[in-house]
């Protein structure tokens, strides 16, 4: 019987031990935070948890036969197992939320460019329209498009203009405010949300975005055979929501319009929309 018990808290012992693993693989996919050090917290009272049960294995060797002492070694070894299923399932569960987090993402992500795609773009743009109504919220929206894009693919080929349209997204992303939304659009066109802009200082923000984009080199040299960098301009189309632009399609097609305008114009250039909102 006092081989039995002490059997008990040595597989209570190991199965604590065994809980080590799952719960360090968690900890190495959390981020640095409070999550994190309250996990390490946990890991360090297993530890203390593994001391107690050897203490109490070797003060109790070949002791045991009292019925209370076995229900202590039961109450050690499931309690061990039933830590080990906790952290088991936390890192499955962890791994669960990861992978459909990343389902989610590659859901509305352009996968070219790395910004949001079109699905993602009509069903915010609906609800920030939506709220900005509602709530009397001012909001703008920037419609860009590559200007000569066909000559960079005629001229370097597709893969390079592919780096053009990757470069570009993240220039744009790291531009725009945290707030703005910036989707692919089609093609090479992308649309920005600019939520809770007013109008006076929206044509600053597209300008300041054009210039960006001049100024920039999206391909390096070292990336073309021919030994070339890569510039391009881009043409903007500004629209607010107001009046005459009071839902989606109106407020796009307002854009368009203006981005339109800009290409007429002699592109890499800033065109506002001139309908009731600007007035």
């Amino acid at each position: 019987m006092a081989l039995f018990l002490d059997g008990l808290v040595i597989v209570g012992t190991l199965v604590l031990i065994a809980s080590l693993v799952p719960i360090q693989r968690l900890i190495d996919k959390l981020p640095p935070g409070q999550v994190r050090r309250n996990w390490r917290i946990l890991r360090a009272l297993i530890f203390f948890f593994i001391a107690g049960y050897i203490w109490y294995t070797a003060g109790n060797w070949h002791n045991g036969g009292r019925s209370w002492e076995f229900i202590v070694a039961a109450i050690f070894c499931l309690g061990a197992c039933f830590v080990f299923l906790v952290n088991t399932l936390s890192l499955q569960t962890t791994i669960d939320v990861r992978r459909v987090a990343a389902m989610e993402l590659e859901n509305i992500t352009d996968p070219l460019m790395g910004i949001n795609n079109r699905r993602y773009l009509d069903r915010r743009l609906k609800e920030e329209v939506e709220r900005a109504l509602r709530y009397n919220l001012p909001l703008s929206i920037l419609l860009l498009d590559i200007d000569r894009f066909k000559r960079i693919n005629d001229r370097y080929g597709h893969q390079v203009g592919d780096l053009v349209l990757k470069s570009l997204g993240k220039l744009i992303v790291s531009t725009v405010r945290t707030t703005d939304v910036v989707a692919r659009y089609g093609g090479e066109e992308i649309l920005i949300i600019a939520t809770c802009t007013p109008v006076p200082p929206t044509p600053v923000f597209a300008e300041r975005l054009r210039a960006a984009v001049e100024n920039s080199v999206l391909v390096p040299q070292c990336a073309l055979t021919q030994g070339e960098q890569v510039r391009v301009t881009v043409s903007v189309g500004v629209a607010f929501l107001g009046p005459g632009t009071a839902d989606m399609a109106a407020l796009v097609k307002s854009a368009d319009d203006a981005l339109y305008r800009a290409k007429r114009e002699g592109r890499n250039r800033v065109v506002i929309d001139e309908g009731p909102t600007v007035a």
